[in-house]
């Protein structure tokens, strides 16, 4: 896993002209409200309140860019970059119809994006992350599933779990899904592994 030196907050963009434009490499962190995105980028980091985590599902409403610097030479500056959390019906229309161009245009377009890692939650797939998983897709993007929360279920929940979830979204082998605890950190390993693999693939186009 790689050394963190430093991790901070640059900005909330709202109109792609607001995009950082030092040109280092991004990773997109993508899933519903409430599934746990910013505790799963502070236990990642190792960054205490890093992301500013709210109990209010839907807080998240601009795509969020955090710098961090690591002690890894393949992987020694990038962005993770935090999208809004989709599905949650209490976030004023006027404000989701804002999200999706931006978020297409960012998914489409941005030539510093290395991944995606989609977020579902393990204690249950919603229709609208297989809809994500599959537009993904469609945009080139194969997208790494990450299954938050995984303190939640016991040992024997997890295998049956992890299972279920790679039959839903069609995926095979052990490295197709990462399970994650945000409050243990299990998983930080793979995770880190997972986004590694991003900088070694795209080094090799």
């Amino acid at each position: 896993m790689a050394r963190i030196f430093n991790a901070e907050f640059i900005r909330s963009c709202w109109q792609p002209e607001q995009f950082p434009r030092d040109r280092l490499p991004e990773v997109a962190f993508v899933g519903r409200s409430n599934v746990g995105k910013s505790l799963l980028i502070n236990s990642l980091l190792q960054w205490k309140g890093l992301a500013k985590v709210s109990r209010t599902p839907g807080k998240t409403r601009s795509i969020n860019f955090f710098r961090v610097s690591t002690a890894d030479p393949l992987v020694r500056r990038f962005y993770v970059v935090d999208f809004p959390g989709y599905g949650y019906a209490k976030v004023a229309k006027s404000v989701r119809a804002q999200w999706g161009p931006i978020i297409e245009q960012y998914l489409r377009t941005r030539s510093e994006l290395l991944g995606v890692l989609l977020l579902v939650d393990s204690r249950g797939v919603s229709p609208l992350d297989r809809e994500t998983w599959e537009w993904l897709r469609t945009l080139g993007l194969g997208p790494v599933l990450v299954a938050t929360k995984i303190d939640k279920l016991t040992r024997s929940e997890r295998r049956g779990t992890l299972t279920m979830i790679r039959e839903i979204f069609d995926v095979t082998g052990d490295e197709a899904v990462v399970p994650y605890s945000s409050v243990t950190h299990d998983g930080r390993e793979e995770l880190w592994r997972a986004i590694r693999k991003m900088f070694v693939t795209h080094n090799a186009l």
